[in-house]
């Protein structure tokens, strides 16, 4: 007996996956280079602050910890409110707080003050990287580890501009000069209007139906292990990171006697390595596995880690951005990874990682400088540069971890 051709015609079409929306992951990418650029200011001009202030190292470093906590205490907070009740526009609103504390900078007359501005601006990342990070989920049409890295690559592009600006807007022009980035923020407010607009449009339908084959295969006890190498991984990454992004600059005028317009270009040069290394680290994860991306990312970069305290100006370079290229291509992997561990938390998941992420450079930065202080900046180095071993820890990941969405079979190995 066949099938009445109109009963076939009527049948429910089986659910094609979304599309990936490139101009929402253009748009969120554009607006988290806007947002880590206005960051990264920051720590680029700590030069300028330490002679302005006459501040030591540890002063320096607890800016650096001002900032991140605020930047990464509320971010698991807001992720795990808008997991329950979205808010479409909260990343403009969020990067009001950004503004504030830039201007507040320009103006800035003692240390304090610098403090209070620390603080707005790590909490206008605290609003922005959760909901960010999700809504770049949900723009992925499955490509999850192209969505995050494309989203995050976007960051660290803005991050590496921060010794760019610093070196030719700043210093030559003084404190004030940073009330001009007001107009950034701006432009990142508009952009992220149009973002909500399309997230309340379109966010509920996209995120309504949940896949099948996005679920964690491991036991809740598998998970909970997994989560907690992930978070040692998140801490000797960006502990790290820390002694670069924060310490940088003086390493080379201490070691090599370079200007320090000089030391912001190498520090450009190091930040640029990263943004090329998170912009690989997702699509490599989509296709061999977020495992083994991990894994070669943290512990493979040990080697050119102990080799950078006693390299010749020459090498330094070279080593540095071998460094940023291969430690930051964990990042996306890491994030994803988890988000797949813990299906329906993307917010949670991703604010959690992020805050870790700001948490752990935050504290670095301030216990390193406390230890240059007692010490001198290249024992830090020293020192620093076993941190990547933790990354051993990263062979006791689940092999057999979340699938990814739209992939072929091939490109399903965690």
């Amino acid at each position: 007996m066949t099938a009445d051709p109109a009963s076939l015609a009527e049948a429910p079409a089986p659910r094609k996956a979304p599309a990936t929306a490139f101009g929402i992951l253009a748009a969120l990418s554009f607006c988290h280079l806007l947002n880590d650029m206005m960051q990264s200011v920051l720590p680029a001009i700590y030069p300028l602050l330490k002679g302005t202030f006459a501040l030591d190292f540890g002063q320096v470093g607890i800016i650096t910890l001002t900032q991140q906590l605020s930047a990464s205490l509320l971010q698991p907070v807001i992720g795990t409110y808008t997991d329950r009740r979205p808010k479409p526009y909260s990343l403009a609103i969020g990067m009001g707080f950004t503004l504030a504390g830039m201007v507040m900078l320009s103006v800035a007359g003692h240390f304090y003050a610098v403090l209070v501005a620390a603080a707005l601006i790590g909490l206008g990342s605290a609003v922005f990287h959760p909901e960010s990070s999700r809504i770049a989920r949900l723009a992925s049409g499955g490509r999850h580890g192209f969505a995050q890295s494309l989203f995050q690559v976007g960051g660290n592009a803005g991050l590496s501009l921060g010794p760019l600006i610093a070196a030719f807007v700043v210093l030559p022009r003084g404190q004030s000069s940073l009330a001009w980035f007001s107009l950034a923020a701006l432009l990142a407010i508009a952009f992220l209007g149009h973002v909500g607009t399309w997230y309340k449009r379109t966010g509920a339908a996209v995120a309504r139906p949940r896949s099948s084959s996005a679920h964690a295969v491991a036991a809740p006890r598998g998970v909970a292990v997994a989560l907690a190498i992930l978070v040692a991984l998140i801490f000797s990454k960006y502990i790290y990171l820390a002694s670069l992004t924060s310490y940088y600059t003086f390493y080379l005028i201490s070691r090599f006697g370079v200007p320090v317009q000089s030391a912001q270009l190498h520090l450009f040069l190091f930040l640029a390595a990263v943004a090329a290394g998170t912009l690989l680290g997702g699509p490599i994860g989509d296709r061999i596995g977020r495992r083994p991306v991990i894994l070669w990312s943290i512990l493979g970069v040990l080697p050119f880690t102990l080799l950078l305290p006693y390299a010749d100006l020459f090498w330094t370079r070279i080593l540095t951005a071998v460094i940023g290229v291969v430690l930051a291509s964990a990042f996306s992997a890491i994030v994803v990874y988890a988000q797949e561990l813990v299906p329906g938390r993307i917010g949670m998941i991703s604010g959690l990682f992020f805050g870790l992420a700001f948490g752990a450079g935050g504290i670095g930065a301030a216990a390193l400088g406390a230890l240059a202080d007692r010490t001198d900046i290249v024992f830090v180095y020293r020192v620093c540069a076993f941190l990547p071993f933790i990354g051993i820890l990263a062979l006791w990941l689940p092999r057999t971890g979340p699938v990814v969405g739209r992939l072929p079979a091939a490109g399903r190995r965690q």
